[in-house]
């Protein structure tokens, strides 16, 4: 448990560092310095982009936006992060040169879990792939003593579809269904496990 804190305020330090409200690089490749940042005020993530005439491209708005929420870099684009003390999302974004269009190319996600760290663990989906990749704990009540331990599912590794989302389509709920479908796999995965008890 003590590590789990320690790994929490390590993490939560080093976000406060990386992320911010505004980011300022070329997103969309043309030697111009573009803007992203996030509008507090209606929720929503901001972007002004040069190749159009930055003129607002926002996202859906974002329903719940915490402290730990933010916009920070990423090699080809941006990510959005939105962590809560206990479970988190990052999700990366890309500017497409066909398209024109800011696109939605990849999610991660965390988890402490309850108090035990039932459920704890992290997963990734890359949507230009649909390749995903979790690494998920439960608690097994029945481990070899009365207390019972914290117990890793082989890694999973599967196909994850989403259609094309864009900047102007995303919103919390995007990450939310991300979410969804990480469980299930979780609870598919955790059952096969105990079956082979």
């Amino acid at each position: 448990m003590k590590q789990i804190i320690f790994l929490t305020t390590i993490f939560l330090i080093n976000f406060s560092v990386l992320a911010q409200n505004k980011l300022e690089k070329d997103i969309d490749f043309d030697g111009i310095i573009d803007t992203v940042y996030i509008d507090n005020e209606k929720s929503v993530i901001v972007c002004l982009l040069s190749s159009k005439n930055f003129e607002k491209t926002e996202s859906k708005p974002i329903e719940i936006l915490n402290l730990q929420s933010g916009i920070s870099d990423a090699k080809n684009g941006f990510y959005f992060e939105n962590n809560w003390m206990r479970a988190g999302y990052k999700n990366q974004f890309r500017y497409n040169s066909k398209s024109k269009k800011i696109q939605l190319i990849g999610m991660t996600r965390y988890e402490f879990g309850n108090a035990s760290n039932e459920g704890s663990g992290e997963s990734s989906v890359n949507l230009l792939t649909e390749d995903y990749i979790g690494n998920w704990n439960y608690f097994d009540h029945l481990a070899n003593n009365e207390e019972g331990k914290l117990a890793k599912i082989p890694t999973i590794k599967t196909k994850m579809k989403f259609k094309i989302i864009n900047i102007e389509g995303f919103s919390d709920e995007t990450y939310f269904n991300y979410g969804k479908k990480c469980d299930e796999l979780y609870y598919k995965h955790k059952n096969i496990k105990i079956s082979e008890h």
